[in-house]
């Protein structure tokens, strides 16, 4: 590994010397990304802008080499340690046309050199994370920051470093290279046992290709339908989703003593609950949902008992023994001191067993996304693709911007079954959706 070494930055005229770490120690939640990256599968998510104006591939290399400076974290490739996986900061990479589908394959020595890749098509500019260098909070800052380059390039724009958007010129603060779960480690460790959710199945894609599907909806029409039932916008898109999911067990699995439990699985962003200013990974997840073996759900039944078990479990105090459970097991002292070779088969094995076992799909929302007022006549939309996992064949991405909400579905079968129930439900319940797909007209 390499030690720090000194950057030379000038401040007020005169020049500070600084320590700028070359090398990085993977965080917690992001250790067993590398160990369960197969041939043929590797755990990346997308972030992309679209523009209002083609974009200019010169500008976007120009400015990627300026905001590449100021995220060492995340302009990083994955090596190889004794004991782990390290991050040792990259050069910016050359920015490509997105001629394939979202998340294609990002092959180990693609990230052993960087882990992320920048991506433009149209009016389009697509960040995609190799998940190990961040979660979805810190890649959207990443891809904010270098969209208010690229503008402030080819545009002149002069654009405030708020909602997101950091100063490119500036060195990054140490509180966003930190660890977050080693600074929030409590006493109190909580289990991690959970039961066997159903799986989804269908015809397997030949040559790795993924389906897109994304929904745009009005985010007032939504918001509004969710307060209606006296629940978050995030516990009634879940709550729908696992109204579709047992459907489709339903008919599959008419037997009720043979179905399982049908449960999403919700990354919770922990900078919500924890003062942290992270751009590593730091964030947990719940996985609420029914076991349709007690019988028939309602669909208010499903609001209620999804409400009720995040909001049992989206507390500081239960979070804080999730944290404090994985941050054991790190500073395990016999793990710690097991040759990489054999923690990486240990790895493998925990997670091909329950890896994916806890949940159905996953859905994770962002938010809604907000942007510097000097951006906003630039920034026609936002998108947030979650490529899918080993065995889990969706995933499903949300976040708002302006009034749209978008909800993209991506899969690695043929059968769209599950897009086409989560959206018939949706419109049953007042709220229509445009639909878009990579085979048409996504984007």
């Amino acid at each position: 590994m390499k030690k720090l070494t000194l950057h030379t930055i000038k401040q007020g005229g005169n020049k500070v010397e600084q320590h700028r770490p070359r090398w990085m120690r993977l965080d917690n939640a992001a250790k067993i990304y590398p160990a369960a990256k197969r041939k043929n599968w590797s755990n990346l998510f997308r972030v992309s802008a679209t523009l209002n104006e083609p974009v200019d591939p010169e500008v976007l290399q120009s400015a990627l080499a300026v905001t590449a400076k100021r995220f060492p974290s995340i302009v990083a490739g994955i090596r190889r340690g004794l004991f782990w996986y390290y991050l040792e900061e990259a050069k910016a990479p050359k920015v490509k046309k997105d001629v394939a589908y979202p998340c294609a394959g990002m092959y180990f020595p693609q990230i052993r050199k960087c882990a992320f890749r920048i991506l433009y098509y149209e009016n389009r500019i697509a960040a995609e994370f190799f998940h190990a260098l961040t979660d979805g909070n810190g890649g959207l800052v990443f891809l904010k920051s270098l969209v208010a380059e690229y503008l402030t390039q080819k545009h002149g724009a002069a654009i405030s470093n708020i909602d997101g958007v950091l100063d490119r010129a500036q060195e990054p603060a140490p509180e966003e290279l930190e660890d977050s779960f080693l600074k929030y480690q409590g006493e109190v460790s909580g289990s991690r046992r959970e039961t066997t959710a159903y799986r989804l199945t269908g015809t397997r894609e030949k040559h790795g290709f993924l389906h897109l599907t994304c929904g745009i909806l009005d985010v007032g029409e939504v918001l509004a339908k969710a307060k209606s039932y006296g629940v978050t916008l995030t516990v009634f898109l879940a709550s729908v989703m696992i109204a579709a999911i047992a459907e489709i067990q339903n008919e599959r699995v008419p037997v009720r003593k043979k179905q399982k439990p049908v449960k999403i699985l919700i990354p919770v962003n922990l900078r919500n609950f924890f003062e942290s200013a992270t751009l590593r990974n730091f964030a947990l997840y719940v996985t609420p949902g029914i076991d349709p073996r007690m019988g028939e759900y309602y669909f208010e039944e499903i609001l209620k008992a999804v409400h009720h078990q995040m909001g049992y479990e989206l507390t500081k105090k239960n979070l804080n023994t999730k944290i404090t459970s994985n941050v054991k097991t790190e500073k395990n002292p016999v793990l710690k001191v097991m040759p990489l070779f054999i923690k990486n088969f240990a790895m493998k094995i925990a997670y091909n067993l329950f890896g994916e076992r806890k949940a159905c799909i996953t859905l994770s929302n962002l938010g809604a996304v907000r942007l510097p007022e000097e951006m906003r006549a630039y920034v026609e939309r936002f998108d947030f693709i979650l490529g899918v996992q080993k065995t889990t064949p969706c995933t499903c991405g949300v976040l708002s911007y302006n009034d749209k909400l978008y909800i993209n579905f991506i899969r690695n079968i043929e059968e769209p079954v599950l897009e086409q129930k989560f959206f018939t439900r949706l419109k049953k319940l007042g709220i229509t959706a445009k639909i878009e797909s990579n085979l048409s007209a996504y984007q």
